[in-house]
């Protein structure tokens, strides 16, 4: 029974990532995984730089995947993968093409799951295969090029350090660097950027917006969209913990694991939990939720808890405070949109990111997006997001005036 609820469910359980389409069949042909496997010792060089690269398909643009060189939670190298989408459309406005960063929703810990992998065909569908092209589509069309990451530990050795805000910003910024070096793309080494993500993108989106003066200010970033951030883990921890995206927690709890290992987490749990997590880092969504179906955190621990008690003490109040987003005033123009009634990340917590933003002296405007108003607003929040998303950057390119409503959200 608890399967079938499960499986019912899968679509929605995929959409806390974004939005999904239903795929028939197992998985399709296996990436090259010798490509995955970094040099070691890692090549010196900057963030950025290109480390290797090969080859992909992706219709309607030239596609090519990527290893490039980024900055861990410790501000050590690592190598991170992902995409390089030159789009068959000529740019339709004037200047150099753009690139936008596109910053991936969830879609698990397994290296199957790696959207380089997934996007083109390759790896694990594991049910059901994320509908990237729901924001990558409307920018190629416009003659947008599209540099998309893996993050952390996606595709490479190592755990993906999911919903860390560090690293996921490195990432994206790194991405968009990495295009800016790839030879032979016909893309511009100094021109006109943007950032995009929705969910765990929108939260990776958001981060990099804020770290972008001081991490990567030679890039010449015209604006950020997020949507649907989780900007406030301990928030969203707490509104998931046991209902249908339940397992969405315990990947959060193996990332943090993963960046954090002198938190000792596994202390905290118990065999079941401990299974849970060891699981989580080989698993993609949806496998994962079919496996632990409205996963509550309590059943995970030793003294029977939940997470989120802990997420208030200390040594993991301050990671959980490390990770928040709000703290820095992004640089350039950002568009923040949320729907009210979203079913998996709270509403609140987004638009308080916005609000601390704005407090912060920021250029932010925040929109809500309406939309089905019961179990599947989350994902179906991400159609009119997506669109939104390649008009509004698509005006930050044609250098027309943004517009912020601080004060008045």
């Amino acid at each position: 029974m608890r399967r079938g609820i499960a499986v019912t469910l899968a679509p929605v359980l995929v959409a806390a990532g974004a939005v999904t389409a239903l795929v028939v069949g197992g998985p399709s042909a296996g990436a090259s995984e010798e490509f995955y496997q970094p040099p070691s010792p890692l090549p010196a060089g900057e963030a950025g730089d290109v480390i290797k690269s090969e080859p992909s398909t992706y219709d309607g643009a030239t596609a090519t995947r990527i290893m490039y060189l980024s900055r861990d939670i410790h501000d050590e190298p690592m190598a991170v993968t992902g995409t390089v989408l030159v789009p068959d459309k000529p740019w339709q406005g004037t200047g150099p093409r753009p690139i936008v960063a596109y910053a991936t929703p969830t879609v698990g810990a397994g290296d199957q799951c790696a959207p380089s992998k997934t996007m083109a065909g390759e790896g694990e569908s594991d049910l059901l295969s994320i509908a990237h092209s729901l924001f990558i589509n409307p920018l190629l069309d416009k003659g947008i090029a599209v540099a998309q990451t893996d993050y952390q530990g996606l595709g490479t050795p190592g755990d993906h350090t999911y919903m860390m805000r560090e690293p996921q910003a490195h990432a994206v910024l790194d991405v968009i660097r990495a295009a800016q070096r790839l030879p032979g793309t016909g893309l511009p080494a100094d021109g006109p950027v943007g950032i995009t993500g929705y969910s765990q993108g929108g939260g990776a989106s958001a981060a990099a917006a804020e770290l972008a003066a001081t991490y990567a200010p030679e890039l010449d970033l015209r604006g950020a969209y997020v949507g649907a951030p989780p900007a406030d883990l301990a928030a969203v921890g707490a509104a998931a913990d046991g209902g249908y995206a339940g397992a969405v927690v315990g990947l959060a709890v193996h990332g943090a694991r993963a960046a954090y290992p002198e938190l000792d987490i596994d202390s905290l749990l118990n065999d079941r939990g401990r299974q849970a997590l060891d699981e989580a880092g080989e698993l993609c969504l949806i496998e994962g939720a079919l496996r632990y179906p409205f996963l509550n955190t309590k059943d995970m621990t030793a003294d029977g808890r939940p997470i989120a008690e802990y997420l208030a003490e200390e040594p993991y109040s301050a990671v959980v405070e490390e990770q928040r987003i709000g703290t820095i005033a992004p640089s350039v123009p950002t568009l923040v949109e949320h729907t009210p009634t979203d079913d998996l990340v709270p509403y609140g917590q987004g638009k308080q990111m916005a609000r601390d933003w704005c407090e912060l002296g920021a250029e932010v405007q925040f929109r809500d997006v309406h939309t089905l108003p019961f179990l599947l607003s989350h994902a179906s929040a991400a159609l009119p997001a997506s669109g939104n998303s390649a008009a509004w950057l698509t005006d930050r390119f044609m250098e027309r005036p943004a517009t912020s409503n601080c004060g008045q959200f």
